[in-house]
């Protein structure tokens, strides 16, 4: 029986570290709490001294044609923050490649207000979201980490090192 459960908990560990025909390697001291049917792996980031809570940095896949498009989704989240005056706040995207793969970011901050959009009840200011979306060969895979402002600057290049990491699986 323990060799089965080995078994899992290795099965787990692989697939936290591949998707949609993707390989990637989280920072070091960041460690996957696990996964769900459309979480590949989720890596709580804990937060900077002055900070109110932690940041979340998880990869989504829905599967094959699932999720919406690149475009949709950029568009989402940046609808999600708003700025100190109210109106949408103002987010940097990009397009670029990571070992061939198509990638487009998103960095946008402000008030955030979740998955319940801008006129959401629980919008917490002085947030913000480093995203990505990578067009892999199984599907688009989607990672967007939240947090508060402090704690996303002193990350953002571990997020960037994990973005870096992504490859085609089987290289």
């Amino acid at each position: 029986m323990r060799s089965c459960a080995l078994v899992l908990i290795c099965s787990a560990a692989l697939f936290a570290d591949s998707v949609a025909g993707l390989k990637w390697t989280p920072p070091a001291d960041w460690h996957s709490s696990g996964t769900t049917s459309m979480r590949a792996a989720t890596y709580p980031v804990t937060p900077v001294t002055g900070d109110r809570g932690a940041a979340e940095c998880v990869v989504y896949f829905f599967g094959a044609g699932q999720g919406g498009s690149v475009d949709a989704n950029i568009e989402r989240w940046e609808g999600q923050f708003r700025a100190p005056d109210g109106k949408p706040a103002a987010a940097k995207v990009a397009k670029t490649n990571i070992h061939g793969l198509p990638v487009t970011t998103i960095d946008v901050s402000g008030e955030y207000a979740g998955m319940g959009g801008p006129t959401g009840s629980a919008a917490v200011s002085d947030y913000r979201l480093l995203g990505a979306i990578i067009e892999g060969p199984g599907g688009n895979v989607f990672i967007k980490f939240t947090g508060p402002a402090k704690t996303m600057a002193a990350s953002q290049t571990k997020f960037r090192q994990l973005l870096d990491s992504f490859d085609k699986a089987g290289k």
